[in-house]
């Protein structure tokens, strides 16, 4: 059975021995114990995430919980003593690799409570149960109590193999977290009603629930005061902020007392839905100047499909049309903007004409990249039942000139910068050439600068040039 450490042992009265005449020795052995208690006896986790940008969050905000409650992150080399795999359902190759984790985490800790939990854990906790070495399974609804649950001394994981049925609306969300990477996230919704005919989400994430203004103020207040120049603010379906709240408010409401507070220097969104980008809010984040809590221009929007007719069967409330007016008056307020756009491939129904004008708008708008999908059928939504299914080596084959696309707007948006300067902030990223670091700028453009120049979790200066794109699409820039 899982034990918290023997926090008893603390109570130890540490007294000078009347034997001994020396205090020090005393000391000495206090020390001892001490090291002992807290490293040798201290439980070991590990956290596995999979998916979207709220699950990397809410993994972050229980790490932070578990090391407040005396546990320490297990090394590359170490074996955890509990170990839980945030999973993620999106798709069917999400499913599969989330299946493939917990049987990682199982098989390379053995004698571990491994806890399962996220959106595959609640729309499919059968297929899991079915998987031997786990110990629980916890659904969205447990995920902000899975810290108390996992350390419930009275009541074993393996007797709370449970998931809710439904997702009750209530609290939402972790509190805000220090941040693990030099770009924190902050989650300010979960949830969706939007039903998009293919996506399981709403299933397994519930109704729109929202971070009340002050407490998100809050959070990136705290996250500034630990050091961090930027947040990313990020939910499920971003552009319904503010609606369940008392009074309501949205989106652009909570963007202007972010601005006003001044509380970090750069926020950025996550994705937003195409009809939530208001004329009001882009003029908004185009007017947000360069002084503290400014909003990137940088805007994630899913188009999932270029053909009228399948944006209708996917349940899309938009035309091609209307997206691409969407990109030319973000670009003519925002010249600089970055814009990232959700595809999605072989959705049933879709044909080779069909496809033909998702390429040509996709070809014709110039966006600075893509985020390529195939269709993945999930048991649950009405697109699972949907006829006129794309052969999969036709997916196959859709998906890679997709990404050719993909891969040539990139090219041409970064080369779109050589010689022009940029605001970049550090960040801690691993494979890197030697003698140089990597920040983002506010437009999204990843630029490699050399050590020398920058410091880690800062603003490097206002004046740093691009220099150069490489052929694998590494940008270098040199302050100045």
């Amino acid at each position: 059975m899982l034990n918290l450490k023997p926090y008893t042992l603390y109570l130890i009265p540490w007294t000078i021995d009347p034997l001994d005449p020396s205090p020090l020795v005393n000391k000495f052995i206090k020390i001892i114990f001490s090291i002992y208690y807290n490293y040798l006896l201290m439980l070991k986790f590990n956290i596995i995430t999979l998916g979207c940008k709220v699950n990397q969050y809410e993994s972050e905000a229980l790490a932070e919980q578990l090391e407040q409650a005396d546990l320490t992150p297990a090394g590359p080399e170490e074996k955890a003593d509990l170990f839980i795999v945030n999973t993620c359902t999106v798709t069917g190759r999400a499913a599969m690799q989330s299946r493939q984790a917990i049987r990682q985490a199982v098989r390379n800790n053995p004698g571990a409570h491994v806890v399962v939990t996220g959106c595959y854990a609640q729309t499919a906790p059968a297929e899991i149960t079915s998987i031997d070495g786990v110990d629980a399974i916890l659904g969205i609804d447990d995920k902000p109590h899975l810290l108390d649950l996992v350390l419930d001394r009275h009541h074993p994981p393996s007797n709370r193999r449970k998931v809710a049925d439904t997702i009750q609306e209530r609290g939402p969300l972790n509190g805000p977290v220090r941040g693990i990477r030099s770009r924190p996230f902050l989650k300010v919704q979960d949830g969706c009603e939007a039903f998009c005919s293919y996506c399981i989400v709403p299933y397994a994430r519930g109704p729109s629930r929202s971070l009340t203004p002050d407490k998100a103020i809050d959070g990136i207040r705290r996250l500034n005061r630990n050091g961090y120049h930027e947040v990313v603010l990020t939910g499920i379906h971003l552009g319904c902020y503010g609606n369940d709240l008392t009074p309501p408010t949205d989106l652009l409401a909570l963007l202007g007392q972010i601005r006003k507070a001044g509380a970090i220097d750069r926020v950025r969104l996550s994705s937003i839905e195409p009809r939530e980008l208001s004329d009001t809010l882009l003029r908004f984040v185009a007017d947000s100047g360069d002084g503290p809590g400014r909003i990137c221009p940088h805007f994630h929007i899913p188009l999932q499909s270029g053909d009228d007719g399948i944006l209708q069967k996917m349940n899309r409330p938009y035309t091609g049309r209307f997206f691409k007016k969407l990109v030319g008056k973000i670009l003519g307020l925002m010249p600089g903007a970055a814009i990232g756009v959700d595809v999605l491939v072989g959705f049933p129904g879709e044909t080779d004409a069909s496809f033909e004008r998702t390429r040509r708008l996709l070809e014709d708008l110039p966006v600075a990249y893509l985020h390529v999908f195939p269709f993945s059928p999930r048991k649950g939504t009405p697109a699972y039942h949907f006829p006129q299914k794309v052969p999969t080596m036709e997916v196959k084959e859709r998906c890679r000139v997709m990404r050719m696309i993909g891969k040539q707007k990139k090219s041409e948006f970064y080369r779109k910068f050589i010689g022009k300067p940029l605001e970049i902030i550090i960040e801690d990223r691993k494979h890197l050439p030697e003698g140089y670091l990597m920040g983002t700028s506010a437009n999204y453009i990843p630029v490699l600068v050399e050590k020398a120049d920058c410091q880690k979790r800062s603003l490097a200066p206002v004046k740093l040039v691009v220099e150069k794109v490489e052929k694998d699409l590494r940008v270098f820039g040199k302050p100045v």
